[in-house]
């Protein structure tokens, strides 16, 4: 890797790891959600350091090319990212079932001890 290439993609991996705890301080991202932008852009820069070690993992999984193995990186980064997605909206969508069925059991309970004209004063769909 030319000296340039390896400076210009050291300051992408500074760039991206302090912009992401930049976003974190600034309560933008959840912690939970940074560990994995942390740990690709720590990866990307230790590879950058040790370019030998990018030619060995291109070795090992037959790849040609480097580039090659970093555009594979990117597309298992990308996978896990969406499964980490898919798991927090199946969570959420859960979540959002279950309050959903507690305030129609509420709504219920109101009504049988005969306040039911009280409890639509917080229904969005029968305003006042």
């Amino acid at each position: 890797m030319l000296p340039r290439q390896k400076v210009a993609m050291m300051l992408v991996c500074a760039f991206i790891f302090l912009f992401v705890l930049d976003l974190v301080r600034r309560r933008r991202l959840r912690e939970e959600y940074s560990w994995l932008w942390l740990l690709t852009s720590l990866s990307l820069f230790v590879l950058v350091i040790r370019y030998s070690w990018l030619v060995t993992i291109t070795k090992i999984i037959g790849a040609v090319l480097p580039t090659s193995t970093i555009f594979l990186g990117a597309l298992i980064f990308l996978m896990i990212l969406s499964v980490q997605f898919s798991v927090r909206i199946s969570t959420l969508t859960n979540q959002v079932k279950n309050l959903v069925q507690e305030n129609a059991l509420l709504r219920q309970r109101l009504e049988e001890m005969g306040e039911g004209e009280n409890c639509h004063s917080f229904d969005p769909e029968h305003p006042k």
